[in-house]
């Protein structure tokens, strides 16, 4: 009798990151006035636009 054969799963590949965050996050230089805008020396967490937080690449 001749052995079995297993069927073989394909291996868990991690999905693509994002060409722009790598994890979903970006960071914004903060702003500061009505006219001019000044830019401070500061930086807040905003969400990558182009993943929408997620940190995968769109499909």
């Amino acid at each position: 009798m001749a052995a079995r054969k297993t069927a073989r799963r394909p291996a868990a590949t991690e999905p693509p990151k994002c060409p722009d965050c790598q994890d979903g996050e970006t960071t914004e230089t903060v702003r500061v006035g009505s006219r001019k805008g000044r830019e401070t020396g500061d930086r807040q967490a905003a969400l990558c636009l182009t993943c929408f937080g997620t940190g995968t690449a769109p499909s």
